[in-house]
């Protein structure tokens, strides 16, 4: 059964690994989206990688028209960004995987991403300036063992582990930002 109890928490070392790339569409595979998908909609997320459910493979999620009622999602699969902007702009972000905090992390701007979906097509994702930038930069980096955390000098970087930590003893649950 799928839901928030799937997704691996801060400091799971699974969140550290380099994802292998996905050769082959399996029934697998398909599955493994669907499953992603449906702990992404429980924890109302916006993304999520498949490191976060604990499989270190080249997968990820993204709905960012969710919140706003409607299911939109996008599957990719070997998701690479293949363009980024010069301009940088610095986004409050939130992870399921981190639950109780967000970290401010200085990305690109725009983005251009290529990735096969579930029927084998290489598709193009174009994003600037709004959520879907900033989820396809943030789930892209999970593939290759790098957290939202991990943007930080290391002084605060230790502070915001230490926040986890404690949010998640205090009960955090993935998918929420604060304790109040």
């Amino acid at each position: 059964m799928a839901g928030t109890a799937d997704i691996v928490l801060s400091p799971d070392p699974r969140l550290k690994e380099e994802c292998a790339p996905i050769t082959e569409i399996t029934p697998e595979v398909r599955a493994l989206a669907e499953r992603m998908l449906e702990d992404m909609y429980a924890a109302d997320g916006c993304g999520l990688a498949a490191p976060q459910v604990g499989e270190l493979v080249q997968l990820v999620v993204i709905d960012v028209d969710w919140g706003a009622g409607d299911k939109n999602p996008y599957v990719l699969i070997n998701p690479r960004i293949v363009e980024s902007s010069e301009e940088t702009r610095t986004f409050e972000e939130g992870c399921l995987s981190f639950p109780g905090i967000t970290v401010e992390v200085e990305r690109p701007v725009g983005v251009v991403v290529h990735a096969e979906n579930l029927d084998g097509d290489t598709m193009r994702y174009e994003a600037s300036d709004n959520l879907l930038a900033v989820c396809l930069q943030h789930e892209i980096d999970h593939l290759h063992g790098v957290t939202m955390v991990d943007h930080l000098p290391l002084l605060k970087r230790m502070g915001k582990l230490r926040e986890v930590e404690r949010a998640i003893v205090a009960g955090a649950r993935p998918g929420e930002t604060s304790l109040d």
